[in-house]
């Protein structure tokens, strides 16, 4: 089978296609046939040996944290009904940039028949994330929130998330395309945040905000955390523009604001599996649509990350096989 490997930290480059036996499921394992891999931004963070303490990824490794497909086998002690059922699961440290995928059972979460493998792969994380930050950073009717990387796979479920709760939702995107592609969730204002005076515009629309989730990080999430009200609620849970905006905790507490940070997005094999649940029967509901603004094959992995990595990637991108 075909597999993305990485022999070194680096550029987008060194991710490499190479062949690999077919793997075979052991005891309480399942052999997915992958349809879909997740591609997520701090996986070009890890690719380049930036992964820090959270990711301490060394070189020869696959990449890749999880894929959507179809049993096609599975190993002893496995209840052979999985055979054939359409599933979504997290990888371990066998990679999921590959064809073919071996998982723990317990790992395997049945994807509703009314949502697809692309989008049962794009929900896998971000859906499992976006519903554990709904569930820790509360949002209720008549709140103001700001969404910043709206147009990200995770800012756009916030977004909608958000709005389902009944709150005013200001998404916060870069490039023309992106603030256009937001437009069918229905956030109640838009605004580019890479302008000056963007900060103003939505302290004009809002009179200042109760809930930031900063999918953006740096200075976006900084600014971003200037305009939360006394008692507000902030979550720094995106990197893209270099680091976290976790704010100075004497500044948090003096305004009394609620900090969600990456390390309270860990959550334990069943609360993630809970989560996920939820994201996928919300899809399967029509509450809820992942945006997939771009697949690539399997043997182009690189150009994902380029796309990530560029900031010209809209919505989730997945790679597929």
């Amino acid at each position: 089978m075909r597999v993305i490997e990485v022999a070194t930290f680096g550029g987008p480059e060194v991710l490499t296609v190479s062949e690999a036996p077919d793997p075979v499921p052991g005891p309480e394992e399942a052999l997915v046939e992958v349809a879909a891999a997740d591609v997520l931004w701090v996986e070009t963070m890890i690719r380049r040996g930036h992964g820090g303490p959270y990711f301490p990824v060394v070189p020869p490794y696959r990449p890749g944290v999880g894929v959507a497909g179809t049993v096609g086998a599975v190993g002893a002690g496995v209840d052979r009904a999985w055979v054939g059922r359409r599933v979504v699961a997290r990888t371990d440290e066998r990679g999921g940039y590959l064809e073919r995928a071996v998982v723990p059972v317990d790992a395997l979460v049945a994807v509703p028949d009314r949502v697809s493998l692309t989008d049962a792969a794009a929900l896998l994380h971000d859906g499992t994330t976006a519903y554990g930050l709904l569930d820790q950073v509360p949002v209720h009717p008549g709140d103001r929130v700001l969404v910043t990387a709206a147009a990200g796979g995770l800012g756009a479920l916030l977004v909608q998330g958000a709005r389902a709760a009944g709150a005013f939702v200001v998404a916060a995107a870069g490039s023309a395309a992106k603030r256009h592609a937001l437009g069918r969730f229905a956030p109640d204002a838009v605004v580019d945040y890479t302008t000056p005076g963007w900060t103003e515009r939505v302290r004009a629309l809002t009179g200042g905000v109760h809930v930031v989730f900063d999918g953006a990080g740096g200075e976006y999430g900084r600014a971003a955390f200037d305009l939360l009200r006394a008692g507000g609620r902030f979550s720094a849970h995106g990197t893209p523009a270099g680091e976290f905006a976790t704010p100075d905790p004497a500044a948090a507490t003096a305004r009394r604001v609620t900090v969600t940070g990456i390390a309270d997005l860990q959550f334990a094999p069943e609360q993630a599996r809970r989560h996920l649940r939820s994201a996928l029967d919300a899809a399967a509901a029509g509450r809820i649509t992942p945006l997939v603004g771009q697949t690539f094959p399997l043997d182009r992995a690189a150009d994902a990350h380029r796309a990530l990595e560029q900031r010209t990637a809209l919505g989730k991108a997945l790679l597929t096989v």
